[in-house]
């Protein structure tokens, strides 16, 4: 994997609220085919840093590069020109509308006429589905009526479908029963296989062991460390988030 550009580059990134530092000097890196998680209590700084990435925030300090050249993201339609897309742990859905009008809400098909094109964007949204999520069969039906795990679907088809290449996913299978976790990991997985890179946000550190293949660890805005998965423990992950200690006793760099 060392071979290859890094998909993201997180280089160095600070920003302070009030003098307070949120993020210290952070470090990250994803590849193209990796899923990162992104472990830390709340306060430790691991939303803050991505929001740099995504656009909500600008960095006060750091470089951020995409592809091994450096980006210049100020806002979230920045971010979107490098296919950086994010999937709020909200998943900000119409839950009056159905999984076509979803995907495509605010860039709707349009007919030679001008009229919204509903068949079009039900067969795409068909396309796209049978490559993530071949069981998904409700395309009629709004999303409030949908499982957890079918909505997830949802969002990620719609960054998916928009050519997003790194993704930044916020809690993905929190609140969700086995069967749809299970669903959103088989979603990820498919998402690996096309190349597309994930930071994972979460608090859930199984949900980490399962479905990372390293994880960084942030503790009152710096880095402790990343670690590959296979390597540690869940107490070992758990020793970073609640001590700030390395398991290898590395200086997280």
């Amino acid at each position: 994997m060392s071979t290859q550009t890094p998909l993201v580059e997180l280089k160095n990134m600070s920003i302070s609220f009030g003098g307070v530092h949120a993020v210290d000097d952070v470090s990250v890196d994803l590849y193209p085919g990796e899923v990162v998680g992104l472990l830390g209590h709340n306060g430790a700084g691991k939303s803050t840093l991505i929001k740099m990435l995504s656009g909500a925030y600008a960095a006060d300090s750091g470089e951020i590069r995409i592809n091994g050249k450096v980006a210049t993201i100020h806002n979230p339609r920045d971010a979107r020109r490098y296919n950086i897309e994010t999937i709020y742990q909200t998943l900000a859905l119409a839950d009056n509308l159905d999984a076509a009008s979803n995907l495509f809400l605010g860039r709707e098909l349009v007919t030679s006429l001008g009229f919204v094109d509903d068949d079009a964007m039900e067969s795409e949204v068909r396309k796209i589905m049978a490559r993530l999520n071949p069981n998904f069969q409700k395309f009629s039906d709004p999303v409030s009526a949908l499982s957890g795990g079918q909505r997830q679907s949802v969002a990620i088809a719609r960054a998916v479908y928009f050519d997003a290449k790194i993704l930044i996913m916020d809690e993905p299978t929190a609140a969700l029963g086995p069967q749809e976790t299970k669903m959103v990991s088989e979603l990820i997985e498919r998402l690996k296989s096309e190349g597309i890179g994930i930071f994972l946000i979460s608090h859930d550190i199984h949900d980490v062991m399962h479905l990372c293949d390293r994880a960084s660890v942030m503790k009152n805005g710096k880095l402790v460390g990343t670690v590959d998965v296979k390597d540690v423990t869940d107490d070992d992950l758990l020793g970073m988030i609640i001590l700030g200690k390395h398991p290898h006793g590395a200086d997280g760099k």
